[in-house]
């Protein structure tokens, strides 16, 4: 059963990874993120409970 020989196909996959990690990723990790985080203040809010009718 040829497909059972892992020879062939973990070459391409280490080949696969290393194209990843080194040539695409670094390209994808330059670009500016479109939307930057921002601090948001921590405003607190009055909550007011709610008035059931039946109660």
């Amino acid at each position: 059963m040829p497909q059972l020989n892992p020879n062939p196909w973990f070459f391409v996959m280490l080949l696969s990874w290393l194209t990843f990690s080194l040539m695409i990723q670094p390209k994808l990790l330059s670009f500016p993120h479109t939307n930057p985080p921002t601090n948001k203040s921590s405003t607190t809010t009055k909550i007011t409970p709610w008035t059931w009718p039946w109660t």
